[in-house]
């Protein structure tokens, strides 16, 4: 999922490397690790065909599961509801099935480089997502207490956003170094970027969002705080993100997460399906020919897992929803942590008991979207009296909070996403059904566009999502607090167990909420990959010298360690 922060003041030069999701807690190269010819590594051939367990069929368990299939092993997938988990792309029922929208993951920045190797390699594209003031976005009004501006860049705004927007690169730069971190992450200059973050670390780990921006001189003015947090930039407004720890943050502008967004062309959820149905061209034990579908019987992954608990000689036992019954030498937990202390029955022994503190303790943000079909994108037709477009992408503090407009072409149907809001604000829909949200949302949107009547183009009943009430997800995505980078560092190092009791290995944790950057598919993958290392691994297998995995390196850029008395 994407998450909505604040975008970076620009530092562009072409003749510079491009910014990638290198760091900064664990500053390694997933990108060149799978683009290595000498591939992810091999395990002995007295392992070929054994079982491996992958919990959970989202974007992160299909990676690890496709990885480990190409190694000459058996992953057996779990899913609990479909395939694909937060990548979950559906259409408007009696409406052309070509039209679609993204209940979950929408956007994604070039940054994600590991992303981008696996949209490649199963023949998806992108293309420019219209987000507030961008290049692929027509134009963009902020509607705050009553008063409309509109603009299609940000020298259309009034002078006051322009000092917000300033505000806030002065903030980056005098509290968390901007210029130096991303000239070490463009050149991957790792001794610099640990010796930055390790030191923010230390200084910020106890504080919020919000206190960095009143530390800050540039924002001494309550005024500039709340317009920040309405509106932002890059994505729109994220107040709702002022509790979150300012780490959280820094992460994601350091690494360019929220600039220049692209979405997936036919939806998101078709690079887990395509993973799912993919034969790769190399591949150890398996015949040509194979893939993860093939491997599982009825072509359909394993139902919902009820219980896991350990047995004899250190093996993972997993139950599923059929009451089947298998056990496995290694198994991959992919799910939404939380689930391991409520959908699923666990044994206490998976963990080391400061691992199940830092599942307990995991904060998930909420999140809801609303979308309609219409017939036309009929927001490109021209007021007569301004010249300017009828209605635009809308940042605003009503209800709706943000409404994109997602455009197919000329006269063909498009989608509008009436409402897309996080946390409080999606708490506040939760009550309501589709059609209620719908009645409300256009109801704001009528008093900022009151010449427009968006009724009389919706085509097709509204979708709509609360990810804090979908059964096996209870939340968006993690979102650490203040004083939570221990917990988050338990979670993400994981995958190297060889400093851990023989009794608590064999179950590897991924997915994105173990990732420093949960809510980006970045993360799943990268954390999947962690995981493939560290089951390769435990079953005696070994990466190419030429091609050190993370954990073989992980040693030299371990992410810092706080104290803890």
């Amino acid at each position: 999922m994407t998450s909505t922060v604040p975008n970076a003041v620009e530092h562009t030069d072409e003749q510079q490397p491009p910014i990638t999701m290198f760091g900064p807690d664990f500053p390694y190269a997933y990108d060149d690790f799978l683009a290595h010819p000498a591939g992810l590594g091999q395990v002995p051939a007295t392992e070929h065909g054994t079982e491996v367990a992958v919990i959970g069929g989202g974007l992160s368990g299909l990676v690890a599961a496709y990885e480990l299939m190409k190694m000459g092993l058996k992953p057996v997938v779990y899913e609990a509801d479909q395939l694909g988990g937060r990548l979950r792309t559906v259409g408007f029922d009696g409406c052309d099935e070509s039209l679609n929208c993204e209940l979950g993951a929408m956007r994604f920045p070039p940054s994600s480089t590991a992303l981008q190797h696996y949209i490649d390699l199963v023949g998806l594209h992108t293309q420019p997502f219209p987000n507030p003031l961008a290049e692929a976005t027509p134009s963009t009004v902020v509607d705050l207490k009553g008063e409309s501006h509109y603009a299609e860049t940000i020298d259309d705004l009034p002078q006051v956003y322009r000092d917000v927007a300033a505000a806030w690169g002065t903030c980056l730069e005098e509290g968390a170094d901007f210029s130096d971190m991303n000239r070490a992450m463009r050149e991957r200059d790792v001794p610099r970027i640990r010796e930055i973050w390790s030191r923010l670390v230390e200084e910020l780990d106890n504080q919020t969002f919000y206190g960095f921006l009143c530390d800050s001189e540039a924002f001494r003015s309550f005024r500039h705080r709340e317009i920040f947090g309405q509106v932002g930039f890059g994505t729109g407004g994220w107040d709702t993100d002022f509790p979150n720890s300012i780490l959280e943050i820094l992460r994601v502008v350091y690494t360019e997460a929220d600039d220049h967004h692209r979405g997936i062309v036919g939806g998101s959820q078709q690079l887990p399906l395509r993973l799912w149905e993919r034969e790769p061209e190399k591949i150890v034990h398996w015949p040509y020919g194979t893939s993860l579908k093939s491997l599982h019987a009825d072509g359909e992954p394993r139902p919902a897992v009820t219980r896991l608990h350990r047995t004899a000689g250190n093996r993972i036992t997993v139950t599923d929803a059929h009451g089947d019954i298998r056990t496995y030498r290694a198994a991959i937990f992919t799910a939404q942590s939380w689930m391991l202390l409520s959908k699923i029955q666990c044994d206490d022994s998976l963990f080391p008991i400061d691992h199940w503190t830092a599942i307990e303790r995991t904060h998930y943000m909420e999140s809801s979207k609303l979308f309609v079909p219409v017939d036309r994108p009929f927001w490109l037709d021209k007021d007569e009296d301004t010249g300017r477009d009828v209605m635009s992408m809308t940042l605003t503090d009503r209800m709706t909070r943000g409404t994109y407009l997602l455009d197919n072409g000329p006269d063909r149907p498009a989608v509008i996403c009436l409402s897309y809001t996080w946390c409080d604000d999606s708490l506040k829909w939760l009550p309501l059904s589709a059609n209620e949200r719908m009645e409300v949302m256009l109801k704001s949107l009528g008093e900022i566009y009151p010449k427009v009547d968006i009724r009389k183009h919706i085509i097709g009943s509204p979708v709509t999502v609360s990810w804090e009430n979908e059964p096996y997800f209870m939340g968006a995505f993690k979102a650490n607090l203040p004083g939570h980078y221990r917990y988050q560092r338990r979670l993400f190092t994981h995958f190297v167990q060889d400093r851990l009791p023989e009794d608590k290995r064999g179950i590897f944790l991924a997915g994105d909420d173990i990732s420093w950057t949960a809510g980006w598919a970045e993360g799943a993958v990268q954390t999947a990959l962690n995981a493939v290392w560290g089951v390769m691994h435990h079953l005696g297998g070994a990466t190419d010298p030429s091609n050190p995995g993370p954990g073989d390196v992980y040693d030299e850029i371990a992410p810092v360690e706080l104290p803890e008395d």
